[in-house]
């Protein structure tokens, strides 16, 4: 198999190359994602390659953004919105958990919802509390929608693809920290299946759980724990929705120990939902200490860079979660 190493924001620019070659109807719209090639450098290239019907500068509503997906999918289309940052989402609310994520149940399986809502989380630019947000929980809890988090290029490139041939909404969340994160793909066509953890670290003392920018973390607090004796088991989730039971249940079979790292906040997480699924399966016997979670504190993101640091996860952070269990 032939590697490149490309950057994280290059690999989903290749997919939505890739998929629009392959499909006419696919298209991408948003904010800015013409002509300008995103806000992030995502689309760029796209309206040049492709023109203005398929690559749409639509207004600043991410209301509009999101209806008209809706709409065009509903039809025949394959749209990837554009919601500029996830705290955006909050205008778009309707269109994304009432229409799009309920139409195909409601017309018993007639009408399908070929849509990605790609967007952007997370913190760690100083971009304060109102573009800084981490809410893949809300959608989690929302029946009908698929919830995806890529860490790595490979990951990002094999995840949308699979996520833009999927006939149900997705919601494709990408860290706006790990745009310029290089890693290798394959120079060939791949897909990656959602539901599909990846054990990134092998281990049998501990089990670490994450997903998106915060297993860069993990990965780092494993390497310093490796000097202290312990040996940590690292997995990616890779997709929120649907989870991957079947590899967290046999890791902490093997492990008897837990800790769920997320950058969004403790209350509500994803986290308190994975130790549910734990505790209801037959790992909850091999377990021989309680789960701990280290994740965003229950604050807004603070503007200053000091404060905002703080509020977050950190590999010091992890490494002291293990040793309180350990």
């Amino acid at each position: 198999m032939v590697m490149k190493k490309i950057s994280f924001g290059k690999a989903l620019n290749e997919a939505l190359f890739e998929e629009m070659f392959r499909d006419e109807n696919v298209y991408v719209l948003g904010e800015d994602v013409g002509e300008f090639g995103g806000a992030f450098g995502v689309t760029q290239g796209l309206y040049k390659k492709f023109g203005p019907k398929r690559a749409i500068d639509t207004p600043l509503s991410e209301a509009a953004i999101a209806g008209a997906a809706v709409g065009s999918a509903v039809t025949g289309m394959r749209p990837v919105a554009e919601i500029m940052y996830i705290d955006f989402s909050t205008i778009a609310m309707d269109q994304i958990v009432n229409q799009a994520a309920k139409t195909r149940y409601m017309f018993g399986g007639k009408a399908k919802l070929p849509i990605v809502f790609r967007t952007q989380s997370g913190a760690g630019s100083g971009m304060a509390a109102q573009h800084s947000q981490s809410l893949e929980a809300w959608f989690n809890h929302i029946p009908g929608l698929k919830v995806v988090m890529p860490s790595t290029p490979y990951d990002a490139k094999g995840l949308l693809k699979t996520a833009i041939r999927d006939d149900n909404p997705v919601v494709f969340i990408e860290h706006k920290l790990l745009y310029s994160e290089k890693g290798e793909i394959p120079e060939e066509e791949y897909l990656i299946p959602f539901g599909e953890a990846n054990i990134k670290k092998e281990g049998k003392d501990i089990t670490i759980i994450s997903y998106s920018r915060m297993i860069h973390f993990c990965l780092s607090a494993a390497e310093e724990l490796e000097k202290q004796g312990i040996n940590a088991e690292v997995i990616d989730l890779r997709t929120i929705k649907p989870l991957d039971e079947k590899t967290i249940i046999q890791s902490i079979t093997k492990t008897g120990k837990a800790v769920i790292v997320h950058e969004a906040y403790k209350n509500g997480g994803i986290g308190g939902e994975i130790i549910a699924r734990i505790v209801d399966s037959e790992a909850f016997d091999y377990l021989e200490a309680p789960i701990k979670r280290v994740c965003g504190f229950d604050v807004p993101i603070p503007y200053n860079r000091k404060l905002e640091s703080l509020a977050l996860p950190t590999k010091e952070r992890i490494i002291e979660a293990v040793n309180q269990i350990i």
